[in-house]
């Protein structure tokens, strides 16, 4: 689980990756430490999933609460970015509780201070892209908008691409564990949505269509998240309450190569790879050649 030096990127970022803050996004929230998910399938219901969100939140914001307020919106999602702070780790530590028994903490130290470092990242990128939001406004002048405006539309394309990521692999806690993403978004979901039913605040819906839209976001994370944690135990034996030290490894794409057993010295296959099989019974390519044998002689010449 460790990574190595200089790996956070994978290498993919260049002096014109700049130009493209979806680019820069992309290798900055979802890194090269991140394992690759192992199910097409969920992804691309996360991925329906977190759009449909984000137009539903927008249509509220924009049609039904009288108009758009965009920093409205950042100060909505620097509540969500601090609730995450503290809820994330709360909830490792609670599996951390869980796993004790399976393994140690130490196993997991490097990929959950990676986890931690894309949190306040992400946190930090929101704050200051509200920050930057809030100064502007606040200096009102046409020169100041001019000059800011083309770094804060950068920040603003950069955080809602890592919004979107961050949301996929939940801070990068599949590092830790397979399961973690799905039960963080599980539970994150159903703490934010219990503020809303509790204070009766609707976003200015029906009655009806505010229990929709505020149970919405909540059960249809949990369908998604017990889809994925099923397909993970039934395919790969990767179960929840399991120490991550205690799991195999995921199969990756093609065949498993047979290992030799402990103790003995491994030996490649053998074999002519560059030509074709000799016939049963030819002749061994290295092999000396028979001579052929003498003629006879006759005895003191002739």
């Amino acid at each position: 689980m460790a990574r190595t030096r200089g790996s956070w990127t994978g290498g993919t970022l260049t002096a014109g990756s700049l130009l493209k803050p979806q680019d820069v996004a992309r290798a900055v929230f979802h890194p090269a430490w991140i394992p690759q998910p192992l199910d097409p399938t969920v992804e691309r219901l996360k991925r329906f999933r977190v759009v449909a969100g984000a137009v539903a939140s927008l249509g509220v914001f924009t049609f039904i609460e009288g108009g758009f307020d965009f920093t409205e919106l950042l100060e909505n999602a620097m509540t969500a970015s601090v609730v995450l702070l503290f809820l994330t780790p709360l909830t490792v530590g609670a599996m951390l509780w869980v796993w004790r028994r399976g393994g140690t903490v130490r196993q997991l130290r490097v990929p959950l201070l990676n986890s931690l470092k894309l949190l306040l990242l992400f946190v930090g990128c929101v704050a200051a892209l509200l920050l930057l939001v809030r100064t502007t406004n606040a200096a009102g002048s046409v020169v100041m908008i001019l000059t800011v405006g083309l770094t804060m539309m950068w920040m603003l394309i950069f955080t809602a691409y890592g919004a979107v990521r961050v949301s996929g692999n939940f801070f990068g806690t599949a590092a830790v564990h397979r399961c973690l993403p799905p039960l963080l978004a599980v539970v994150t979901s159903w703490l934010m949505a219990i503020p809303d039913l509790v204070t009766g605040d609707l976003h200015g819906l029906s009655l009806t269509l505010g229990i929709v839209f505020i149970l919405g976001a909540p059960v249809t994370v949990t369908a998604v998240a017990l889809l994925e944690m099923g397909r993970l135990k039934r395919r790969y034996g990767i179960r929840l309450k399991a120490h991550p030290a205690t799991l195999a490894p995921a199969p990756g794409p093609g065949p498993v190569p047979q290992m030799p057993p402990p103790g003995s010295p491994y030996l490649p296959p053998q074999g002519n790879p560059y030509g074709r099989p000799y016939a049963p019974g030819g002749q061994h390519p290295y092999a000396t050649h028979p001579q052929p044998p003498c003629p006879p002689q006759a005895p003191y010449g002739g």
